[in-house]
């Protein structure tokens, strides 16, 4: 593979720093490099530092070396910002159709619960998903990849959830699968049968289902590494979610959920209570839920989006959560009901003006805390010596820039392996 050195960045943020998340003032502690520059080679970060010294490096390797392997690209950044790839810890990526009468209902002031109990929500994509080939929800969501590429989001995690049944929940898990073999954006995997009750079974009934005959096909096949629930009134309740995730743990798979974000049903704590890795959402969590989530060391993944997508204003508690020593993560929840964005940029402007974390907090959050939340905080998010060269170069001078102008993409290129695969 030829090598590639990166020259004269503005700020390079390389998120270099404990080899953990993130916490409290580190959260602030992006290691800017200014004049900055890299050396690729083989797909990964090789020398990081000011472009002078990446330049002296660079001589010498060519003087040593002759062939093939003297053929090192050069790239001047022309003084634009360099950050690793977002990492998006949260999506609904493969579904098909959309819910734009969702959107018109919620415009005439409906709710949430009050558009699902008409037939709309998680239950419609349900339906078009299920009567939809598997080649056919692979194009679009090969679309929706294409859409966090030009975001400059080169890893996502990727729930299913739209099928529920057997059949139709490892389809979309086999979309995935494709996706990852098929496009550069990497492809996390996440099993969420729980997502809601089919509209032709109990919830005890679709419960057991999931337990006896859903999870076991999934984890025998490795096609997801996490398993998630929807604990909400009205979706799963505690009890219903702890059987579930207890079976998904006895079978090798990491936890997540989705908790607490219409109500306060104790979602935070049955988190903290499995040691799931994540607890999500989080909206109307409670000092005791994020002193649960303290105690078990469970990481917080906020999601403005939806909140700003379902016009509540009901945002977490960022500010409290980073008190109280959480690594904080955030994400879009890309999906086609309540937060249809891939956009990380959207995320970090929300993040700041709703939430008041600063930018250099949300910057952290979607980089190196976010790859940490997938387990893979050793490989991506930070730019430092060995790690996977995924990285994207924006058309600004200052990194607070990407939160601070919005709705619009300042992408000017992404990498992945340091292979240019969007370039504006």
């Amino acid at each position: 593979m030829k090598s590639l050195a990166l020259l004269h960045a503005s700020q390079l943020v390389t998120l270099a720093g404990p080899k953990r998340p993130r916490v409290g003032k580190e959260l602030s502690e992006l290691g800017i490099i200014r004049d900055g520059g890299m050396l690729i080679r083989d797909g990964k970060v090789g020398i990081v530092g000011p472009s002078d010294e990446v330049e002296r490096n660079l001589t010498g390797l060519t003087s040593q070396v002759s062939g093939a392997e003297k053929d090192i690209e050069v790239v001047d950044l022309g003084g634009r910002v360099v950050l690793p790839g977002f990492v998006d810890a949260h999506t609904h990526l493969v579904f098909a159709g959309n819910r734009l009468d969702d959107f018109e209902r919620r415009a005439r002031g409906e709710t949430y619960e009050q558009i699902a109990k008409a037939g709309g929500g998680i239950r419609s994509t349900v339906e078009k998903t299920r009567a939809a080939s598997e080649a056919n929800l692979f194009a679009q969501a090969k679309k929706h990849s294409d859409w966090f590429l030009k975001c400059g989001t080169t890893t996502v995690e990727a729930k299913s959830g739209y099928g529920l049944t057997l059949d139709d929940e490892l389809k979309i898990l086999r979309v995935m699968q494709q996706l990852n073999n098929e496009t550069p954006l990497e492809i996390v995997p996440t099993f969420l049968g729980a997502h809601a009750v089919p509209r032709d079974m109990s919830p005890d009934q679709y419960v057991d289902l999931v337990i006896s005959e859903m999870l076991p096909r999934v984890a025998k096949e490795k096609l997801a590494e996490f398993c998630d629930v929807f604990c909400e009134r009205g979706y799963f309740d505690v009890e219903q979610s702890r059987k579930i995730l207890t079976a998904a743990k006895k079978l090798g798979l990491k936890l997540r959920g989705h908790v607490d974000q219409l109500s306060n049903s104790g979602g935070a704590r049955l988190m903290a209570e499995l040691g799931a890795i994540t607890a999500d959402h989080l909206e109307k969590t409670d000092e005791q839920g994020i002193a649960a989530l303290k105690a078990a060391n469970v990481q917080p993944v906020l999601l403005p989006g939806s909140v700003y997508a379902l016009g509540s204003t009901s945002y977490p508690c960022a500010r409290e959560m980073i008190q109280a020593g959480l690594a904080v993560v955030l994400a879009t929840d890309f999906n086609p009901g309540s937060s249809p964005t891939p956009s990380m940029p959207m995320i970090l402007s929300l993040a700041c003006t709703q939430m008041k974390m600063s930018p250099a907090e949300a910057i952290t959050a979607v980089t190196i805390n976010a790859a940490y939340s997938l387990n893979r905080g050793d490989k991506i998010g930070s730019l430092e010596p060995g790690k996977l060269a995924n990285f994207s170069v924006f058309d600004c001078e200052d990194y607070r820039e990407l939160a601070y102008w919005f709705g619009f993409s300042q992408a000017h290129a992404v990498y992945v392996r340091g292979e240019n695969v969007v370039r504006f």
